[in-house]
């Protein structure tokens, strides 16, 4: 048995939450601390996560100061490391970053960490997202080479090793990137008992989808994509809901943020390895450039079982 920690950032969720809390209770290996932090939530959402916390003993809420309004990106962040200075990390196995509008398998935690202890190499892990919408499930076009936003679990050895998230947009994009640059392999599966079921539309949360696409194009450029890759990207969005708008709001962002001198990652090493990726993404395929950089981080000693890096200078 490992001990995880699971923390959910939540902000007025009260039309989703309470599907949320009836995944968690139904989970075969239930998480030995889940700690959820009410963003300053003024609809029903504190009433219900009250009822929650006396319900299961594994749930503890804690309140955050309002921010006047919802802050997706780095206001989640910043959530989540409130409620991580809640708690002593060193205490946990495993530690997930998880919203609190999704529903998932009642195996999905057990079988999360199966492939940990099957994987020496695995950094973070999750499954794959699936959009509700009424009675159809439609499945969201994510990659393999990270686990999603909404449900990031990791090897709380990995989490130390690559500094956590970045206190920026697209934190969720930077941190694989950092994972496979440090020699840990971050992906998403897709198998039926780690289905996550997105009860909104990824990226509607804050305004709208066409605010949620620009803030994504912005987040490309504060990563520190290259402009032709973001082209690639707003191309392949296109072709998805709200169909061609988020594609171009995407490219807008990105070209927005160029045009204000918005700030960027910083460090050369990070920003060689993201280059890098992307251009063998776009000569070879993603699918098959993760495959590459996996074998080579396989052929290396696992991370966990690696002596401290040699001080330079």
């Amino acid at each position: 048995m490992h001990r995880y920690l699971v923390i959910s950032p939540c902000r007025d969720e009260a039309g989703f939450i309470q599907f949320t809390i009836d995944s968690m209770a139904a989970q075969t290996q239930p998480p030995t601390t889940w700690l959820i932090v009410d963003d300053g939530s003024k609809d029903e959402t504190p009433r219900i996560l009250e009822a929650a916390a006396a319900r299961y003993p594994f749930i503890r809420v804690v309140q955050r100061a309002d921010r006047g309004k919802r802050s997706v990106g780095p206001g989640v962040i910043d959530a989540f490391y409130f409620g991580l200075s809640q708690v002593n990390l060193d205490d946990y196995d495993y530690v997930c970053k998880f919203d609190a509008d999704l529903e998932i398998p009642p195996r999905y935690f057990e079988r999360c960490m199966e492939h940990f202890e099957e994987d020496p190499w695995l950094g973070t892990l999750s499954g794959k997202l699936q959009l509700k919408l009424g009675d159809k499930y439609v499945t969201e076009r994510i990659g393999d080479e990270n686990s999603v936003g909404a449900a990031k679990f990791y090897r709380v050895a990995c989490f130390k090793d690559i500094g956590g998230f970045v206190r920026g947009v697209c934190w969720d994009g930077i941190d694989g990137h950092m994972c496979r640059l440090k020699g840990w392999i971050a992906r998403s599966i897709d198998e039926p008992e780690l289905r996550i079921t997105h009860l909104r539309l990824m990226g509607s949360s804050d305004q709208n989808v066409w605010t949620g696409r620009v803030r994504w194009g912005r987040g490309k450029y504060f990563m520190g994509s290259a402009p032709y890759y973001v082209a690639a990207v707003a191309l392949y969005r296109a072709i998805e809901r709200p169909f061609l708008l988020g594609g171009l709001g995407i490219l807008w962002g990105y070209v927005k943020a160029g045009l204000e001198r918005a700030p960027r990652m910083d460090d050369p090493a990070y920003l060689r390895q993201l280059r890098r990726f992307e251009l063998e993404s776009l000569a070879f395929g993603k699918r098959r450039t993760v495959a590459r950089y996996n074998e080579r981080i396989r052929r290396q000693a696992p991370a966990s079982q690696r002596g401290p890096e040699p001080r330079k200078g």
